[in-house]
């Protein structure tokens, strides 16, 4: 990654390019020192040229601002690639260390102590510690789906994901709400499939065996697949939230799993201590 100084009147501008993993927080953390020292208190992380960011970046972007602050100082981000947008969002940080989206406005708030626009609500704990993404599921078993959703109904039913017809390759998508070593929970609102909580309760019921596909944004590894087996099914007015345990899974993806795990109870913990320190 490299990381560029442009003063501006008052305020500093950091440029970060490249993959802001953790060889080069001590490399930021350095820049910012260095600026202090030269009596430089405001700082704006320009991260649009950021394409990947990991939870320990996040951590040291979290440290910066409280030691910015405890000088009389402060930090912002200014201009962030989605894919650092989504994640900033996701676990909560922008609630520590707002975003702008240009270095003028960043400047303003710097210089002002404007904030932005106060969020719809708050992010909880769970917030914080509970990712949302998308999930990709099937039932390892043909005849469950051919069941639920024959040939014939299906054929006409285009998939979310790609944009064409299921064909005999049926994939539900649902939205990931926990996720750790042992297994995961999904909500799933039976997206075209005209299925009713019960039918999608049924259809997913205990003891069945699901493949999934999801992603781990906070890693470089893809798309992650294993079998899980669900083990509780809780029907809702507008869809089911399912658990389900890892029955077939690599020893890669799930230290991958463990290493994600770990990476969101470290930020929900460092937000937990800026946002009450």
């Amino acid at each position: 990654m490299q990381i560029t100084a442009e003063p501006r009147e008052n305020f500093t501008v950091l440029h970060l390019r490249g993959e802001f993993d953790t060889f080069y927080c001590p490399a930021l953390q350095s820049e910012i020192e260095a600026l202090q020292a030269a009596g430089v208190q405001r700082i704006a992380l320009n991260l649009r040229l950021v394409k990947f960011i990991n939870s320990t970046a996040l951590g040291a972007i979290i440290k910066a601002s409280k030691n910015l602050a405890k000088a009389g100082g402060k930090l912002v981000i200014s201009r962030p690639s989605k894919f650092c947008r989504d994640i900033i969002e996701k676990v909560g940080l922008d609630r520590v260390v707002p975003i702008y989206d240009t270095d003028e406005a960043a400047g303003a708030a710097l210089l002002d102590e404007l904030t932005p626009a106060p969020r719809t609500h708050a992010a909880s704990d769970e917030d914080i510690l509970e990712d949302e993404t998308a999930i990709l599921f099937a039932p390892t078993d043909p005849a469950k789906i051919e069941h639920f959703l024959p040939s014939a109904e299906r054929s006409g039913v285009t998939n979310p994901v790609h944009g064409h017809s299921f064909a005999s390759n049926w994939r539900g998508v649902g939205r990931m709400s926990a996720l750790d070593s042992d297994g995961l929970r999904f909500v799933w609102n039976g997206g075209s499939t005209g299925l009713s909580p019960f039918e999608m309760g049924q259809m997913l019921s205990l003891g069945t065996d699901l493949h999934v596909k999801f992603r781990l944004p906070l890693l470089k590894k893809g798309h992650c697949e294993a079998t899980v087996t669900v083990s509780e099914v809780e029907e809702r007015p507008d869809g089911v939230k399912i658990a389900a345990a890892f029955s077939e899974i690599d020893d890669q993806t799930r230290e991958a799993v463990k290493q994600y795990a770990s990476d969101m109870a470290f930020l929900k913990k460092e937000l937990r201590d800026a946002t009450e320190g």
